[in-house]
């Protein structure tokens, strides 16, 4: 196992020998850790190295591939409750006690289920693009879905899924963020195939049937939780959070302008300012 300083850009690619499968992960930084927990069709190279290094200027940075998806071995369970268990087992194999999770689109539920589930792993959850469990107030807007599911997505595909289309600035932005991606990014490894992409629908489903009750875990969970969406996320609308906001009391919200799916990719700069003064100012001694 690596314990070797380096970035996004040179890091390692490592594999957790777990029951059934090997997870690749990646780890840069040090400090306090933090989990990543990827997007529907993420790879660990399908985060923004940028983002991943300015996180890693204060905290020990994981990346990984879900069992079954990217470089990793086994099969993405259909549950969301079971994909969570990837990141207590990861954490395990790490002998990781205490971690911080950002959990971004789909990862933002796996990371809500393995909040619940594993309260006494997660200190702190960032939510990057997601929703709440149960039904959708707003439903997917029918560009993602007329985008989503390409085999292959090109630029003009990120900028109408990521970013915002109608703002200049977060075109600029969506470049700027492709070429960087793409400095280090096997397209082979992106899941491209329905077959695959129904377990994920599957689990998003299983979240909105909310058979877990975890909207009314929410209500009562002690864990600090920021949420930080654009205004206009064609995937995950804000506006599914806006019933719960006198509910959830630890949930803060932050809500960016002419912003699209991928808050974290247009605005590096300020959202990892945001994440790392709520890591720091929610701490437990």
């Amino acid at each position: 196992m690596s314990t070797k300083k380096n970035n996004a850009s040179n890091s390692e690619t490592e594999f957790a020998d777990l029951p059934g499968r090997k997870i690749a992960y990646r780890s840069i930084g040090s400090g306090d850790p933090i989990i990543l927990v990827n997007r529907f069709r993420g790879t660990i190279d399908t985060w923004d190295p940028l983002f991943l290094d300015q996180l890693a200027e204060k905290h020990r940075v994981i990346t990984f591939d879900y069992s079954g998806i990217g470089y990793s071995t086994g099969k993405l369970p259909t549950d969301v409750t079971e994909v969570a268990k990837d990141i207590k087992d990861l954490a395990g194999f790490l002998k990781i006690q205490k971690t911080a999770l950002i959990g971004w689109s789909y990862g933002g539920l796996v990371t809500q289920a393995a909040t619940l589930l594993f309260p006494e792993l997660v200190t702190q959850t960032v939510l990057l693009g997601t929703g709440p469990p149960g039904k959708r107030i707003v439903p997917l807007e029918q560009a993602f879905l007329d985008v989503a599911l390409k085999p292959i997505n090109d630029f003009e595909d990120e900028i109408v899924l990521f970013f915002e289309p109608l703002s200049q600035d977060s075109k600029i932005q969506a470049k700027a963020s492709h070429d960087r991606i793409h400095k280090r990014l096997d397209v082979s490894k992106i899941p491209s195939t329905m077959d695959v992409f129904q377990l994920y629908f599957q689990g998003g489903d299983g979240m909105s049937e909310d058979k877990n009750n975890f909207k009314e875990q929410l209500k009562a969970i002690k864990t600090p939780i920021l949420v930080i969406s654009g205004d206009h996320d064609i995937s995950f609308a804000i506006e599914n959070w806006y019933p719960l906001t006198r509910e959830l009391p630890t949930t803060q919200f932050i809500v960016l302008p002419q912003t699209g799916h991928a808050p974290h990719h247009q605005h590096v700069d300020l959202v990892t300012d945001y994440i790392k003064s709520f890591l720091e100012k929610t701490k437990q001694p």
